[in-house]
């Protein structure tokens, strides 16, 4: 059976492993001014994106994902012939409209494929999952790593199915700002009062850093720590002791950061983390992060993604 795998462009992963792995994208654009880019999860156009447009005035940003009759489009027009099953994992539905439309989308797919697959030649049915991976940016890729592999053994769908709904509750998504003032406007833009003044402006002046968690399509500050480097180290550190510990449910580890990776290797325990993923046969993905995390998150953020069923913090 063929079997394929879309995410949306919030998805943190590289392109390079995107692309090796025939994983489709749902892009969202991001409008700022007069300025839009479809995010294709291109580096390059994400970093002069980024340099020229998000550090003054992207708090303002607005996002649009495809709309029900794009992703309907994309897949009667491709996917249905492409594939017989198609898994699509999108942002938690608690940030993002991208899992309701792709959800509304099947049911017109569904209706719709017949006759375009019967003129490919093709007379067996099509399917579609579409799955709320219940967390955001780098944890999105541990779900859609576990889909490729999956599919690699030649699972059989109802496998890959249960098995990435039950991992779905058990990815656990961090996050780290570097600029408190910056998520403080982007949050009121979007009305959205979780950064208050008084903490954005605390923080700011202490240079106190939040470290948000992310599971089950609940997001919140689990810690508060002094300096971004840090908060980083702690986060690194402590996803560097659930790899030592065999405490993760697979073997993968997504990192994402808002800038340049150099910088994100150049963090205080990102060697750590990378030596006890080699020492325990742990993939261990970084990625620029999506235009869409950087346009909520701010410049400069960390973000990280893993699977267990233990503790979501002890740092």
């Amino acid at each position: 059976m063929r079997i394929g795998i879309v995410v949306d462009s919030a998805c943190d992963l590289p392109l390079e492993y995107l692309q090796q792995h025939h994983i489709h994208l749902l892009p969202i654009t991001v409008r700022i001014g007069q300025a839009v880019l479809a995010d294709h999860r291109n580096e390059e156009a994400t970093l002069q994106f980024l340099q020229a447009h998000l550090a003054e005035r992207g708090f303002e940003a607005e996002t649009t994902p495809f709309t029900v009759q794009q992703v309907r489009d994309l897949f009667v027009s491709q996917l249905a012939i492409d594939y017989d099953y198609v898994f699509c994992m999108t942002i938690t539905k608690t940030r993002s409209p991208v899992f309701e439309n792709a959800n509304q989308a099947s049911f017109a797919i569904l209706n719709d494929y017949k006759p375009v697959r019967s003129a490919a030649g093709f007379n067996t049915p099509f399917s579609l999952r579409v799955i709320d991976t219940l967390n955001l940016f780098a944890a999105q890729g541990v779900t859609a790593v576990e889909a490729v592999r999956m599919r690699a053994a030649e699972e059989p769908p109802p496998k890959i199915r249960a098995r990435l709904e039950q991992l779905v509750n058990a990815t656990h998504g961090y996050l780290i700002p570097r600029d408190l003032n910056y998520l403080r406007a982007r949050t009121r833009h979007r009305g959205d009062r979780s950064v208050s003044f008084l903490s954005a402006t605390l923080g700011t002046a202490l240079d106190i850093k939040p470290v948000l968690h992310c599971n089950r399509g609940e997001t919140g500050p689990i810690a508060k720590i002094k300096t971004y480097e840090a908060a980083a180290q702690k986060l690194l550190k402590f996803a560097a002791r659930r790899v030592s510990r065999n405490e993760l449910l697979t073997p993968t580890v997504c990192l994402s950061y808002g800038g340049e990776l150099a910088e994100l290797r150049a963090l205080p325990g990102y060697q750590t983390l990378r030596l006890a993923c080699e020492q325990h046969g742990v993939e261990l993905f970084e990625s620029l992060m999506s235009l869409t995390g950087m346009v909520n998150i701010g410049k400069g953020a960390l973000a990280l993604g893993l699977a267990t069923e233990q503790a979501a913090w002890d740092g």
